[in-house]
């Protein structure tokens, strides 16, 4: 299992979660697990997802995932499970 973390922030608007989805759904990546709030207005949202069955890099869904976010005016970061565990390594 090919497991990626992706983050997402912003400002709350209409339709965040269905476009992320849409855009995951569309390239054969699985949500495995998903946790979002709403703090004074501002959007958070992480997700654990496995990527296998997808037919693009880790870099290309990294680099749409990051477009789609500007396109919403969020930042979404997609990294692959033992980057984001070597990075908050204590």
């Amino acid at each position: 299992m090919k497991k990626t973390i992706i983050t997402v922030v912003g400002q709350d608007t209409v339709g965040i979660i269905a476009r992320v989805c849409a855009y995951l759904a569309e390239n054969n990546i699985n949500i495995l697990d998903i946790s979002q709030t709403i703090v004074s207005g501002y959007f958070n949202m992480m997700m654990i997802t496995d990527a296998s069955a997808a037919v693009k890099t880790a870099g290309e869904i990294a680099e749409e995932m990051e477009a789609l976010g500007k396109s919403m005016n969020l930042s979404i970061r997609c990294m692959h499970e033992d980057i984001f565990n070597t990075m908050h390594r204590i």
